[in-house]
């Protein structure tokens, strides 16, 4: 007896909870997160323009996705509901580098080295200064089972 179920797959042990939750267009904020053609994005435009005597009045949103930094646009009548990802930001110590990969500290002393060095400008920046010597802290921003160093920051609390 096949389930309908079958096909699903969850990548994540949140005991079910799903990675986006509806909120209604009209209730998104600039600077929010909102999912736009699948993709996590943090709202950067946000307009309404009024509507017709029977329309509803529409919002537009350009939205830049949290990961990989492209840009999207959506149109969705006000009343609508979109998805909002469940974004969740965690700082680590950048205790080592290895081969490309980071190797981190949580506050509770786990240590993870599933994260590479991030592209551009910040994974240069990141190299620098932890072969400079400097103790670093790296911002990871995790949402929809995918997760980046988006920020890093001098440890100021390091102990020496």
């Amino acid at each position: 007896m096949a389930t309908e179920m079958e096909d699903t797959h969850f990548e994540t042990g949140d005991a079910g909870a799903s990675a986006t939750y509806p909120m209604q267009c009209s209730a998104l904020r600039k600077n929010g997160f909102v999912m736009l053609k699948q993709r996590p994005c943090k709202i950067v435009e946000m307009s309404t323009s009024k509507t017709g005597k029977h329309g509803h009045a529409k919002v537009h949103m350009v939205g830049i996705d949290i990961f990989s930094g492209k840009k999207y646009e959506d149109i969705c009548p006000s009343t609508h509901n979109m998805d909002v990802p469940h974004v969740k930001r965690e700082d680590y110590q950048l205790t080592d580098i290895d081969d490309g990969f980071l190797v981190l500290m949580s506050d509770g002393g786990d240590l993870r080295e599933d994260l590479k060095i991030p592209d551009g400008e910040l994974g240069v920046q990141l190299r620098t200064e932890y072969d400079g010597g400097k103790e670093l802290l790296c911002t990871v921003l995790k949402s929809c089972g995918e997760e980046c160093v988006i920020a890093i920051k001098t440890n100021t609390a390091a102990e020496k």
